[in-house]
């Protein structure tokens, strides 16, 4: 199995068959790194796994997230946040269109 944690779909690590969609996940997993200037798992100082991925679907769909806290701070905040909004929530529509994928198939 080769991979970065995080960037892998869970198909990889549960054992199922792995098929052309887990690509599409892994493909959400690095739009958020594009977008965030981090990796998409992190280790905190009190040794708890912070997912990237969940923080930003919580900011996204909570009606005061804060859009702007996903962008790369190197980017000082210049961004378009419908863009920013738009781009994420496609992420986010990557992230889980293998199991929709799977529910229709």
């Amino acid at each position: 199995m080769r991979g970065t944690r995080g960037y892998l779909a869970p198909e990889w690590i549960s054992g199922v068959a792995i098929t052309a969609k887990a690509d599409v996940y892994s493909y959400g997993m690095m739009i958020f790194e594009v977008v965030s200037g981090r990796r998409n798992s992190e280790e905190s100082e009190d040794g708890k796994v912070k997912f990237f991925p969940s923080y930003a679907a919580n900011q996204i769909n909570q009606e005061d997230g804060d859009i702007l806290s996903l962008l790369d701070h190197r980017l000082e905040g210049d961004a378009d946040l419908e863009e920013l909004t738009r781009v994420c929530k496609a992420a986010i529509i990557f992230e889980n269109a293998r199991v929709i994928v799977n529910c229709i198939s």
